[in-house]
């Protein structure tokens, strides 16, 4: 029962933080919720649910609320170790996943049932967020199509769990680096597409991700400016996505006052 409780009470927290709209609130006041999770996960170190609660409460708050580079680097490693420990803890056939070489990896994967789809998507979006604050480093660098494969399995393992992100976070991965490094832009524009259909455009993130990364890489001036200014037209008070329309808004206006010295 009291694990219950406290799982209902992770899912709750996270869903008021999606719908908060002043993300200084959040940013001031997430910390305290981030001590309590980890008290939980000491009370119930193998509940797979609370682990991956932690895990991406943590990661989002290190890439969206933290500057300092060394706080962000602890908080996202931290959410990286919960994400892997989620995984484990919902299927120990993977533990040690993460060190496995890629061909070892992917085969690994296969494991994996629709009960795990959960901690694999957490194990995802957890690895992205290491890797976007370590962009430096060529090592988390070449860990991107372990991730690409982890979300693809997501996807065959449940097609309904967290579609929207899936496919945001596909079609980020597949621009994020630009077409000679190794991006599938074509790919890329078709998950971007899906992922805003699924949404309903209710996602503002997307939209941003689509301009930063697919526009601007391929310096189409033109479906830069449309995609942002949609966004800045767009009503950002949406249930489950409310916090990061507000944050996408920000972000879509600081590319527009500086596409005349990008583009």
């Amino acid at each position: 029962m009291m694990q219950s409780a406290t799982n209902s009470m992770a899912a709750n927290l996270s869903a008021a933080i999606m719908n908060q709209n002043d993300p200084e609130t959040v940013r001031d006041g997430a910390p305290a919720y981030l001590l309590m999770l980890d008290s939980f996960i000491e009370g119930t170190p193998g509940d797979a649910a609370m682990l991956g609660a932690a895990a991406e409460l943590y990661a989002a708050y290190g890439v969206i609320f933290v500057k300092d580079e060394q706080r962000a680097n602890r908080l996202t490693n931290r959410a990286l170790s919960y994400g892997q420990q989620s995984l484990c803890a919902s299927n120990e056939t993977v533990c040690g996943i993460h060190a496995l070489s890629f061909k070892e990896f992917e085969s690994s994967l296969e494991k994996l049932d629709k009960k795990d789809a959960a901690a694999l998507f957490t194990f995802g979006l957890t690895s992205i967020a290491y890797i976007k604050v370590h962009s430096n480093d060529w090592g988390a660098m070449a860990k991107l199509p372990r991730v690409e494969s982890a979300l693809k399995r997501v996807q065959v393992l449940d097609p309904q769990y967290n579609a929207v992100q899936v496919e945001h976070f596909l079609a980020v991965l597949n621009t994020i680096r630009p077409p000679a490094l190794g991006g599938d832009f074509e790919a890329g524009k078709v998950h971007y597409e899906r992922a805003l259909a699924l949404s309903d455009n209710k996602d503002l993130s997307i939209t941003v991700d689509y301009a930063r990364y697919y526009a601007r890489t391929l310096y189409d001036r033109e479906l830069h400016d449309r995609l942002l200014n949609d966004v800045m037209s767009a009503e950002p008070n949406q249930d489950g996505y409310t916090l990061f329309n507000t944050l996408a808004q920000r972000e879509a206006q600081e590319l527009l006052d500086t596409a005349d010295d990008y583009f």
